[in-house]
């Protein structure tokens, strides 16, 4: 009995342990983050399955022209059924019985010659590098929305943390306020005015955390992660602008070449000029060879029928009202399509790239304006809070010059976030992750 209890009490510590390493938080830089989702993310995981699908297609295009082995096994049974002859007027007819007959027979078939069949082959392997390059389109939509969602989560983390430590200061101002105002030393509208700028903050700070879970929410789904699995950022928003703001610039010069938009028309033009060889193809004949054994396992009375047969069969496409050649002319304006298409996309991600670099100087000169302006903001809140304390400026002053400085934080932090997603932008079509 007592044994018993001690398996029952170590069972419950071994749950208790693996219920909380299932809570403990799952830690991620930005670059482990962008790896796990490589692994985790559903939409990849699907992409990862069309990938080994398109190779089980090539199999079973490559099959169809290999050997095929058939056996058959039948039973007939004529239920006493009869039949007479008779080879003359003067004989009497002879009448006999259908017995029951049954068969065992093989049948191998081998294609010799088809154009199709050759052609089927090169489509079903094109075909598939096509799906190896769609993967590696959703792999970088993918990392780019896992950087954005990691972006996302480390600004409001920032804001949060800034508003956090203004609340406190806020509130520090604010007591000291109300005692004075209690020993009748200051105006109690001085307490009052500064209660609500500590409640104007703190709303913001629920707001706050409301978008930061949002966030968080966005960064799990792209993860694969549980709704309820927490997560630990390692890597700071300072940390990735140093990195990828001031060290590094954009490239100079574009090279549509690598962008995977581009390379994924290509890919479908191949493809398109693949399918006119193909519908060629149908103009040509098919040639078989086939060999049949058949074992007679219960014979009829006549049986003329031989055991081995050898064969070949050969199937010329002579005429099908027009038919296969409007296959090819429509193979043909496709090819025609997607060559028109390639040189619009060709255009078109020219025109977005040059946009998107305008975009990113722009923001860049934003960011070091607000910069400077975010400092200043925190100077002169500073400088109030010593004023306000010496009792030489008013609490609209103050309070004015904290909202100030929330601002220009708030404004430093998304200029931030948007020149770091202009950056990703271009790091994305030149596919430079």
């Amino acid at each position: 009995m007592k044994t018993s209890f001690c398996n029952i009490l170590l069972l419950f510590f071994c749950l208790l342990g693996i219920s909380v390493k299932a809570q403990e938080p799952v830690v991620l830089s930005l670059d482990s983050a962008i790896n796990y989702a490589i692994r985790h993310n559903k939409t990849l995981i699907n992409s990862r399955y069309s990938v080994d699908k398109s190779s089980q297609k090539i199999k079973e295009a490559i099959s169809s022209g290999l050997p095929q082995m058939n056996v058959t096994m039948d039973y007939t049974n004529y239920l006493g059924a009869e039949a007479s002859i008779q080879f003359s007027e003067l004989a009497p007819p002879t009448t006999f019985k259908f017995n029951p007959t049954s068969n065992l027979q093989a049948t191998v078939s081998q294609l010799l010659f088809n154009g199709d069949y050759y052609m089927g082959i090169q489509l079903s392997k094109l075909a598939k590098k096509l799906t190896e390059q769609s993967y590696l389109k959703d792999e970088s939509d993918v990392k780019e929305q896992t950087i954005q969602a990691y972006y996302i989560v480390l600004a409001n983390e920032r804001i949060l943390n800034i508003i956090k430590e203004n609340k406190a200061n806020a509130q520090t101002i604010y007591e000291k306020t109300t005692n004075l105002a209690n020993a009748g030393i200051l105006e109690e509208t001085d307490a009052k005015k500064l209660s609500i700028m500590v409640t104007t903050v703190d709303n913001q700070i629920k707001s706050t955390e409301r978008q930061l879970e949002l966030g968080y929410n966005l960064l799990r789904l792209q993860l694969g992660l549980d709704p309820g699995q927490s997560i630990k950022l390692a890597s700071t928003l300072d940390e990735i602008s140093q990195h990828y703001i001031l060290h590094i610039s954009p490239a100079d010069t574009f090279n549509i070449e690598n962008n995977l938009d581009y390379k994924l028309i290509c890919m479908q033009g191949r493809l398109a000029k693949k399918n006119i060889d193909f519908q060629k193809a149908n103009f040509l004949p098919t040639l078989a060879a086939y060999y049949s054994y058949t074992e007679k396992i219960q014979k009829s009375i006549f049986d003329l029928s031989p055991k081995n047969v050898l064969g070949l069969t050969l199937k010329i496409p002579v005429f099908s009202g027009g038919q296969r050649y409007s296959q090819l002319k429509q193979a043909k304006i496709d090819y025609d399509i997607s060559e028109n298409t390639r040189k619009l996309v060709s255009q078109q991600l020219t025109i977005q790239e040059r946009q998107m670099r305008y975009n990113y100087q722009n923001l860049f000169e934003q960011y070091l304006n607000q910069k400077a302006n975010r400092e200043i903001a925190k100077e002169v809140l500073e400088k109030m809070n010593l004023k306000y304390q010496q009792g030489v400026v008013s609490t609209l002053e103050l309070t004015s010059a904290n909202s100030e400085y929330l601002n220009a934080e708030t404004s430093f932090t998304s200029v931030m976030l948007q020149l770091l997603n202009a950056e990703l932008a271009l790091r994305k079509t030149n596919n430079k992750f």
